[in-house]
């Protein structure tokens, strides 16, 4: 993969799957009563501890696999299927809350600090957003591939902040409608990037052709 279609790939990869547009209902159920200026202040705080979490699976990625013994093939194929399942999900589903239970929101909103759990985790760093960054870092395989990557989580995570405190301002503006659309084209889109991580996956499986002393 060049290092262009990487620096495309890894971005509309890792914003599909968290899609930080469905997390702005829950966003705003959780902080009821808060002013906009505690709410971006909840964003930002959301935004760096899932960026941060993310950046150590970037970076530990290949060890992880090493000591788990864990092949590329397996991981991009168990990994796609599983980014399959949320999109179709993200798809089907009516609406954003089917990420967290009623019963996690009403517990989320008698928390002091919401911005870790559910919004960081798992809304912003769940275990779709893991699978991808890891999928993308055994797909990093040079040094410029890993740059980009460790440069795209905070990039993404920072825009993630941006739209939740845009949310936090016009709040009330906010067309449910136009939210449950850009979730299903979302939902599409990851759905076609789940489908060619399965794809390289098999590419990629040690008995194929061509493929024995990889």
């Amino acid at each position: 993969m060049s290092l262009l279609e990487f620096a495309l790939l890894a971005p509309v990869s890792l914003f599909v799957i968290v899609n930080p547009f469905s997390t702005i209902p829950v966003f705003l159920a959780i902080t009821p009563g808060d002013s906009p200026r505690d709410r971006i202040a909840t964003a930002r705080t959301a935004a760096t501890v899932a960026g941060g979490i993310m950046l150590f699976f970037a970076l530990t990625g290949p060890f992880l696999f090493s000591f788990l013994g864990i092949t590329l093939p397996a991981f991009q194929i168990a990994g796609g299927a599983l980014l399959f399942v949320i999109a179709f999900e993200m798809l089907r589903s009516p609406d954003a809350e089917v990420r967290i239970t009623a019963e996690e929101r009403a517990f989320a909103a008698r928390k002091d600090d919401v911005a870790i759990t559910p919004l960081a985790v798992p809304l912003l760093c769940g275990p779709g957003a893991i699978s991808t960054v890891l999928i993308l870092q055994t797909q990093a395989v040079t040094l410029a591939h890993r740059g980009i990557l460790l440069a795209v989580v905070p990039v993404v995570y920072a825009s993630f902040f941006f739209i939740l405190a845009g949310a936090a301002r016009g709040a009330a503006r906010i067309n449910p409608l136009a939210l449950r659309v850009l979730k299903r084209l979302m939902g599409l889109l990851f759905a076609a990037i789940a489908v060619q991580f399965i794809l390289n996956g098999i590419e990629n499986l040690p008995f194929l052709p061509g493929n024995e002393g990889s």
